[in-house]
């Protein structure tokens, strides 16, 4: 391994052993507190534009998997860990994770103090950009402060054509604002029958595939930058069919009935998260992955209800409409990774469905 350096706008330098590509990257460098499942976070859409520190010490020790892929093509920028186990179980059907983000251009750095890392990224309060790059010179520091990252992440992750993913049950539209597969194998084992459209299809695009429900994606990214027509999708498809959304889908449900969205000081990444389930008083972990928070005072309480906080801080993690069958959740309840506790959500979801079917 040759050396690599982590370098933050502050002046800040970490030093550390290169590995994956060897390609100099920008992000907004985050921290994901996940004890397993590094392939999911590293292939998941919600990382477009950043860099992820892992703060389990230990990653690599089993290889790449081909079956628990979140996309096929990963936009994480780069990948910083304590200590990499360059080890594959199985060297004929796994690769190791360095091989695999050589493939995939995605620049790594281990063997640095990812502690330190974390307890800077916490204590900043606000998002920090950062680079990987083979010298900390001062053409390093410039590039780094000239780089604009892109706010339009969900144009740039979500797919350009509409596809299928068949079943033999209820027709369900995804609305892909930067889909993790995780969604899309929940709804097969229930046997749905799914199209995935792009995320700036219309109301009319939608209603004219007749769906027995839709379902918004997670994604990366602001959610106020995604077009305004967006939500004037949502204002009608949620009069009309169930509708289910997570993640950025529940942001962009929030605001499209009246909730304002801010911004998270320091964001959530990690599995294991406790919340309340309201209406049954019960604690659920699931895993979050979010930037981006509804802010409490400014629901309208004619329209929605809260279903899920956060027991750490409080924070909105679930919405359900009082006039629509229409739910949202920010948290992941298709795990991968982490716990299955959430994934009744989409049996819920299904009920939903029928239930909406059988009144026709």
């Amino acid at each position: 391994m040759s050396s690599r350096y982590l370098i933050f706008e502050d002046g800040t330098i970490f030093v550390g052993d290169g590995f994956g590509s060897p390609a100099v990257t920008f992000g907004e460098v985050v921290f994901n507190t996940s004890m397993t499942g590094y392939q999911e976070i590293i292939t998941n859409q919600i990382y477009d534009n950043q860099i992820v520190t892992f703060t389990q010490p230990n990653i690599g020790s089993y290889g790449i998997q081909r079956n628990i892929y979140e996309s096929i093509e990963p936009t994480i920028k780069g990948v910083i860990v304590r200590s990499l186990s360059n080890v594959a179980t199985d060297n004929v059907r796994r690769m190791t994770l360095d091989r695999y983000l050589k493939q995939m251009n995605i620049p790594g750095i281990t063997n640095v103090d990812t502690r330190a890392i974390t307890h800077k990224l916490r204590n900043a309060d606000h998002p920090l950009k950062g680079s990987i790059v083979p010298v900390p010179d001062d053409h390093a520091f410039d590039q780094l402060h000239a780089t604009v990252l892109t706010n339009q992440q969900v144009a740039q992750v979500s797919t350009p054509k509409a596809y299928p993913n068949p079943g033999v049950g209820l027709s369900v539209v995804v609305v892909d604002f930067g889909l993790k597969n995780g969604i899309l194998r929940e709804l097969s084992r229930r046997k749905c029958n799914v199209t995935v459209l792009p995320y700036d299809a219309t109301a009319e695009d939608i209603m004219r595939l007749d769906p027995d429900g839709v379902v918004l994606s997670s994604g990366p990214g602001d959610p106020h930058f995604v077009k305004s027509s967006v939500l004037q999708m949502i204002q009608e498809v949620q009069q009309h069919v169930p509708l289910f959304a997570i993640g950025l889908g529940h942001e962009l449900f929030g605001l499209a009935n009246g909730a304002q969205v801010t911004a998270l000081p320091v964001e959530h990444h990690g599995m294991n998260h406790p919340l309340h389930e309201i209406i049954t008083d019960h604690v659920v972990y699931a895993t979050q992955g979010e930037g981006y928070t509804i802010d409490p005072n400014s629901v309208d309480r004619s329209k929605l209800f809260v279903t899920y906080r956060d027991m750490i801080d409080n924070s909105i993690q679930g919405l359900r409409h009082r006039r629509y069958p229409a739910f949202s959740v920010q948290f992941f309840p298709d795990g991968a990774p982490g716990p299955d506790e959430t994934d009744g959500l989409f049996d819920e979801f299904v009920d939903t469905m029928k239930r909406k079917e059988e009144r026709r």
